[in-house]
């Protein structure tokens, strides 16, 4: 009888194993089918929460534009990894692609103090961090002009970690424009 007994948790313990890695199976076949057509999931606070799309743009991308991009593979985003500000994945650096607005092309001028200013306009929002939430200092970039073929990134999330830290990204790091397909705000 105790024989019994055994062998039927065995089993039980084998269906368990069996349903989870199947569910498992499904769940990461979705993803990977859902990724290859250019769905991405957000996990972060910098835009909301949800489902996601990268669409191919069928013109030159602008000032305004919510965009998916590859953030540069430099000292600051590698100390960004490190720190766990940026997620890991198939970017430069193990890093995800980021969803930012861009806020200045080539040839214009940021400044940077306590805000930044585009064209010596103050960006809205744009209130640089001294300290991150661990109390660990932040280094903002310096400023200057937006090289050619590079964008200036933005995200209005106090603790986005975008170009008022890394600087000005290359243009060909844009994966696409960044749509909506089901979100929620936290």
């Amino acid at each position: 009888m105790r024989h019994r007994h055994k062998v039927l948790r065995r089993m039980k313990r084998l269906v368990w194993f069996y349903r989870i890695s199947s569910v498992s199976l499904f769940t990461l076949g979705l993803i990977v089918l859902l990724g290859g057509h250019g769905f991405r999931v957000n996990l972060t606070l910098s835009e909301p929460l949800g489902l996601w799309r990268i669409v191919k743009p069928d013109r030159p991308i602008l000032v305004g534009d919510l965009v998916f991009i590859c953030p540069p593979d430099t000292d600051a985003t590698r100390a960004a990894r490190a720190r766990g500000y940026l997620r890991f994945g198939l970017c430069a650096g193990w890093v995800a692609p980021l969803i930012k607005t861009v806020v200045a092309t080539s040839g214009q001028a940021i400044e940077i103090a306590d805000d930044v200013r585009v064209d010596g306009r103050p960006l809205l929002h744009s209130r640089i961090a001294r300290v991150d939430g661990q109390g660990r200092k932040m280094v903002p970039y310096d400023g200057g002009i937006v090289p050619p073929r590079a964008v200036f990134l933005h995200s209005e999330f106090p603790g986005s970690f975008d170009s008022r830290y890394f600087g000005p990204s290359p243009s060909d790091g844009i994966l696409g424009l960044a749509r909506e397909v089901w979100t929620y705000a936290p």
